[in-house]
């Protein structure tokens, strides 16, 4: 059975059972969190990919707790699930986008210290699974000594999820140092290939910048999907477009994610929605729905 296909509960699906949708907060941010939840859950959404950042939940914020306590809450009187994602580009440093990075020397600890309180919340909220990716390798550091270095780094994670019961979905990125599915695969084996170590795929991501065809990519990581985020992309050409901007052809993914089995988040991940944040929720969702085989 596939990581994913139990992340909402009940039995693993049929190719009949429709995909779940969430929408990433990230592409709400002029909304408080609350209203992000209330517009995701009157359109009909199933989920929110939540990115912890300042906007929304900062995970360094006083009295977290007692916010996330009040979001489980929240979360539950909507019917929504929730996947939290570790994305925020300057959430550890307000100059550099995603880092400092698990291979950063100094720094690592930082990364590592994010990753945790993510998965605490996550355990907390009852989410699935928590996102990440490898942000870029240090400028000069040799290949070897940046994998040696990423795999300590999701050790050290992965302790902290076996203790909490949540998957970590590690997601291949343009121009990181992990930007393929071949090398997430190539991760994952590093790693011995343990149980909570699961993939994120982007599905815009795979198409702009994957040397395998986009349905293949949804069969290699199949067994180890935690969590799927979606978007329209060209190729070579990393922006996230609303669906019919670019140039995927959709159904032919949507009947392979149905077809593998997988039950978890399908997340619209479009960051520059904010300015028309619910017209560019609403088309979205009405688009996967129609693109969507039955």
């Amino acid at each position: 059975m596939p990581l994913g296909s139990a992340s909402f509960g009940g039995p693993e699906s049929s190719p009949s059972e429709r995909l779940r949708y969430g929408f990433g907060s990230n592409g709400f941010a002029h909304h408080r969190l609350d209203d992000v939840l209330t517009v995701l859950a009157d359109l009909g959404y199933d989920s929110v990919g939540l990115t912890l950042d300042q906007g929304h939940l900062d995970p360094f914020a006083p009295g977290l707790a007692r916010q996330v306590d009040a979001l489980a809450r929240r979360l539950d009187q909507l019917g929504l699930a929730v996947v939290v994602e570790t994305g925020a580009p300057y959430l550890l440093d307000p100059w550099h986008k995603h880092v400092p990075t698990l291979m950063s020397a100094p720094g690592a600890e930082r990364r590592i210290d994010l990753l945790a309180r993510a998965v605490r919340i996550a355990a907390d909220l009852g989410a699935p699974a928590v996102h990440l990716c490898s942000g870029p390798a240090p400028d000069g550091m040799p290949q070897d000594e940046a994998w040696r270095r990423l795999t300590k780094g999701c050790e050290e994670v992965l302790d902290v999820a076996r203790e909490h019961g949540v998957a970590l979905g590690f997601e291949p990125e343009p121009y990181m140092f992990v930007d393929t599915v071949e090398r997430v695969l190539e991760l994952r084996d590093r790693l011995g290939g343990p149980d909570l170590f699961g993939i994120t795929l982007d599905i815009g991501h795979a198409h702009c910048v994957d040397d395998l065809p986009l349905l293949d990519c949804v069969a290699r990581t199949a067994p180890h999907l935690v969590n799927v985020q979606i978007e329209d992309m060209r190729r070579g050409v990393h922006q996230h477009l609303e669906f019919g901007a670019g140039e995927i052809d959709f159904p032919p993914v949507l009947a392979a994610l149905k077809a593998s089995g997988y039950r978890g988040a399908v997340s619209v991940e479009i960051q520059g929605a904010s300015l028309d944040a619910p017209d560019v929720a609403r088309r979205s969702l009405e688009f996967l729905k129609a693109a969507e085989p039955f």
